[in-house]
């Protein structure tokens, strides 16, 4: 296995297969380090890797022999050798669920099915990003960990942290849904809200990390972004794994900032280019709450800029106005053939039902924006239904109860059999 070591700014590290930064704009390379933008563009920074010397079959064997984690692709990852043996929450190898139910119900012959990550340590995705950004944060010496959180990553950054003896001190927007803000702070870090939107909250954290209280601090989604957004390609690793190792036709997922799905191609692009799957053409579908919706705005009016919008949508976990990886997720829907599409809050409540009534799996709302979404590009005959289609579920419903606070009990009886026949329940 190619194993590379590369200086950074302050020491010498020692990260599997990942080689260097590499700007996403201009190509511009630095040494591995906690940076995240480019020093000659300003654009934004990513993991290059050196997957030579890799043999497809061994790296496969050696996959399938690997714990029922993430870090099963350990040799994929920007993780030292030994991560497995370190405190860690070991998120991942969440169920692919064959939605038979569902499919009916929505004309699907292909074969459709839920990747649902709300059965991750913190019950949402955003567990195998920290997950990836808490190992450069020990490569690193950083002490503190923190964020800026639409609510699952906080709740995620502060499990984490408690697990692997890091303080840890999240910024959330003040109005949160209080399911998650009860259980980011149940953790024991310091959780702050901030008056304002999550743009606002961003704003702040980019400010604090410039500043000399903020030393010794690892922000995952800041100064950690190019190897937490790495986490996301392990769904894309999952899936194709999970299908036999192949490709699904089609693949719909939520855009907050949009780094999620841009992983996710990246992924599949890397497995195929290892030899782990093969080469075909496969279609990604981005899906956004109306009241919530730069990216589908943009995408619908052909544009190539995406403009901010003031975020008004139950979908608080998709609620970024100003996407950093908004014209990345246009590029890949356009190359691959996919669309990006958003529905009302009114939508996503009844997809969150749909799919709780049909597969039993509860989502938060970001699952009902998936749902939702794969709904109507079918009614309108933008996503195939003959194809197999993979669609993301990325957290617990229970985190999100006033999406659906008015259902309830279906009657009210006295202890008789009398009072149940006049129900009407029998």
């Amino acid at each position: 296995m190619a194993v590379q070591t590369v200086a950074s700014s302050t020491n010498s590290v020692n990260l599997g297969p990942a080689a260097a930064l590499s700007c996403r704009e201009c190509g511009h390379r630095v040494p591995l380090g906690p940076v995240f933008a480019c020093e000659e563009c300003f654009g934004p920074l990513e993991i290059a890797y050196d997957f030579s010397g890799y043999d497809t079959e061994e790296l496969r064997k050696r996959i399938e022999a690997g714990p029922a984690n993430i870090w099963r692709y350990a040799p994929l990852l920007p993780v030292p050798a030994d991560v497995a043996g370190k405190p860690n929450l070991n998120p991942g190898w969440t169920k692919l669920v064959k939605a038979d139910n569902l499919a009916r119900e929505l004309g699907v012959t292909g074969g459709l099915y839920v990747k649902d990550d709300s059965g991750n340590p913190t019950h949402s995705f955003k567990d195998r990003v920290v997950a990836q950004a808490l190992e450069a944060a020990r490569v690193f010496g950083f002490t503190t960990l923190s964020c800026s959180s639409t609510g699952n990553l906080a709740g995620a950054v502060g499990a984490a942290a408690a697990r692997a003896g890091f303080r840890s001190c999240v910024f959330i927007p003040h109005d949160l849904e209080q399911g998650k803000i009860v259980m980011a702070a149940v953790y024991g870090g310091d959780l702050v809200g901030i008056e304002g939107n999550y743009d606002d909250v961003n704003r702040f954290c980019s400010e604090l990390i410039g500043d000399p209280v903020g030393e010794g601090w690892g922000f995952v989604n800041v100064n950690l972004r190019p190897y937490y957004a790495e986490g996301s390609k392990t769904l894309a690793y999952e899936i194709a794994e999970q299908l036999g190792w192949r490709l699904p036709d089609q693949i719909v997922v939520p855009i907050a900032s949009g780094s999620q799905l841009t992983k996710i191609d990246k992924g599949l692009q890397e497995l195929i280019k290892l030899g782990l799957v093969e080469d075909k053409p496969y279609k990604i579908f981005g899906a956004q709450a109306e009241g919530c919706s730069p990216v589908s705005t943009a995408f619908k009016a052909g544009h190539d800029v995406v403009r901010p919008q003031k975020p008004d949508t139950i979908a608080k976990s998709l609620a970024i106005g100003n996407p950093a990886d908004g014209p990345y997720v246009l590029d890949i829907a356009r190359r691959t053939g996919g669309a990006v599409e958003d529905v009302t809050d009114e939508q996503i409540v009844d997809a969150i039902k749909l799919l709780a009534r049909t597969e039993g799996i509860f989502a938060e709302t970001a699952g009902g924006v998936t749902v939702g979404v794969t709904r109507k590009l079918i009614d309108n005959g933008v996503l195939d239904p003959a194809k197999t289609t993979v669609v993301l579920n990325t957290g617990d419903g229970l985190k999100t109860l006033d999406a659906v606070a008015g259902t309830g009990l279906t009657a009210t009886i006295r202890p008789n059999l009398d009072s149940f026949r006049e129900a009407g329940l029998v």
